[in-house]
């Protein structure tokens, strides 16, 4: 087939998709084989949380830099120069020998990782013009939704039938057919950029987000109260702060945090991590009443979340066909943060004889609500970012929706700590839900001033995005036929 024969919105949208789908759900996989590879290796649980923080701190480190080197370097270079990292060092995760091994092979895969999403969104949007960014945050929401969903079942049926290793070869051929992909049909995208390579803001950043997502998220583990947990939170906080300072006086800053004076950026922004907090945050508690709480396998807990990113693949499409274009971004994100925390308060009615049916249509709903989220915030948060400006803003962008995850999953996770997941009846320990109870109402509320931070975007900042998919596609027709 002729490279000139596929379009690039098409040809950006498969790379990326697929470099999505993998990177978000080599988390919640390596979530299942955690047990198995303590087992080998004969490591505690407590050493065993390094395999999850490395990766997720070497993500917070090249995040920011992302945005910076595909512009210099070319947008299409940096996101196969990142696949065939993410790829090969799944490969050596999975070939390990030791626990030392693997973290630190997982830390380089977090480097191909941290590069991947920014640059691949960059790369998306420059695709679609403003009139067709609903379509692209629709794209976005397939792996957003399904590979949260798919980790656990994937995970479970690999470790059970297999071993722990394959949770990492999987990603191998995936990774695979996306550069051979990119390589025949992506075209290059660059744009010119002035100046050297902002090192102090580099250094300044990695370094504050490394401290900050490090203390976040082994806080739940050795305590908010652990001096080395408020040491590393503090010191990332004022290395952060050193960052804005720098940055703000740097002519050709690696993170334009000007960018924060745009209205609708900052407002999207804000209701971003707030959501994300929420509903990743409730992505990990769940797996773990399931199976902790209320007995399941990984693969029942996995089948019973599955739910959720049915009901966002139903929800992308009316949002992105129906609601937004009518509704703009301010009352469907708003609404549909209402309708994530009554899912999420509803499963705190579930107990232990309560019929499973009733927490997968929870499940259902939360991600039909969550659509109506993703994607308004996606479409609406590029729509006054000029051309040039769209990478810093995909890496400011990444950098919140990273810090949200882990935001959210310590503080459900410092829930369930606190109130304790088991309690003693009779001499003998069992399940106790009210901190799985309570930690749904937490995000849940979280939820709920998410949506009230919603309702102060303003609709005629997003209108070159408020287009119905019928009239973008005739528009896009009679453009390529100009």
């Amino acid at each position: 087939m002729p490279r000139r024969q596929i379009d690039q919105k098409v040809a950006v949208s498969v790379v990326f998709v697929a470099a999505m789908f993998m990177t978000i759900m080599d988390i919640t996989i390596v979530n299942v084989a955690v047990p198995s590879i303590g087992r080998q290796f004969h490591e505690s649980t407590a050493a065993l949380d390094s395999i999850a923080i490395g990766f997720l701190v070497s993500l917070a480190v090249f995040i920011p830099a992302a945005g910076w080197l595909g512009d210099r370097f070319g947008m299409k270079r940096i996101l196969l120069i990142a696949l065939f990292i993410f790829t090969t060092f799944s490969a050596l995760c999975g070939l390990a020998g030791s626990l030392s091994q693997l973290v630190l092979f997982r830390v380089a895969q977090g480097v191909g990782g941290g590069m991947l999403t920014p640059v691949g969104m960059a790369m998306l949007f420059r695709a679609f013009p403003p009139a067709e960014r609903v379509r692209a945050s629709s794209i976005l929401t397939v792996p957003t939704a399904v590979a949260p969903a798919v980790g656990p079942v994937l995970g479970g049926l690999l470790v059970t039938d297999l071993s722990w290793r394959w949770v990492f070869f999987v990603n191998v051929p995936f990774g695979v057919l996306a550069i051979a992909f990119g390589m025949l049909f992506l075209d290059e995208q660059r744009v010119p950029v002035s100046g050297r390579f902002d090192l102090p803001g580099f250094v300044l950043s990695g370094a504050g987000f490394a401290l900050v997502m490090y203390g976040v998220s082994d806080a739940p583990t050795q305590g908010w109260g652990s001096p080395v947990i408020l040491g590393s939170i503090a010191l990332g906080s004022m290395l952060l702060a050193a960052m804005v300072a720098v940055e703000l006086r740097s002519r050709t800053p690696l993170l334009n945090l000007r960018l924060f004076a745009n209205r609708l950026f900052r407002t999207t922004s804000l209701v971003l991590v707030l959501a994300v907090a929420a509903f990743l945050g409730i992505l990990f508690v769940v797996p773990l009443f399931f199976q902790l709480a209320l007995g399941l396998s990984a693969l029942q807990s996995g089948l019973n979340t599955f739910p959720e990113a049915i009901g966002i693949m139903v929800g992308a499409q009316a949002a992105s066909r129906l609601l937004y274009p009518r509704l703009g971004p301010r009352r469907l994100i708003s609404a549909g943060l209402v309708g994530v925390a009554v899912s999420m308060a509803l499963m705190t009615r579930i107990g232990f004889g309560t019929d499973l049916w009733w927490m997968r249509l929870l499940m259902f709903t939360m991600g039909l609500s969550m659509a109506q989220v993703f994607i308004p915030t996606q479409a609406a948060s590029f729509a006054t970012i000029s051309h040039a400006d769209t990478g810093q803003a995909s890496s400011l962008f990444n950098s919140q929706r990273q810090l949200g995850s882990a935001l959210g999953v310590a503080i459900l996770t410092t829930v369930l700590a606190l109130v304790g997941t088991e309690r003693m009846v009779a001499g003998h320990p069992v399940p106790d839900l009210a901190a799985y109870h309570l930690a749904f109402a937490v995000a849940a509320a979280l939820a709920l001033v998410g949506s009230a931070v919603a309702l102060t975007i303003r609709d005629a900042d997003a209108a070159a995005t408020m287009v119905r998919r019928d009239r973008a596609d005739a528009g896009s027709a009679l453009a390529a036929a100009g």
